[in-house]
């Protein structure tokens, strides 16, 4: 069987979505300042009403490019 970059095994891979106030701790910023990104449309909110989620990459990648400035 072969196996895609990443481990896939020739599947895309799952989003890894996580609550607000876990992606809060994992950006190191308090849950309101993540509510507040996604609501100016810097990070994508995901679930329903009751439950926001957050996709770990997406923040890791806006994580990676604060560094560079």
């Amino acid at each position: 069987m072969r196996t895609e970059p990443g481990g896939g095994a020739g599947r895309a891979a799952r989003p890894r979505r996580v609550p607000t106030e876990l992606a809060a701790l994992a950006m190191g910023v308090t849950p309101a300042t993540i509510r507040k990104w996604a609501s100016r449309g810097k990070i994508t909110r995901h679930g329903g009403p009751q439950r926001a989620e957050y996709d770990l990459d997406e923040l890791f990648d806006i994580a990676r490019q604060n560094e560079g400035e």
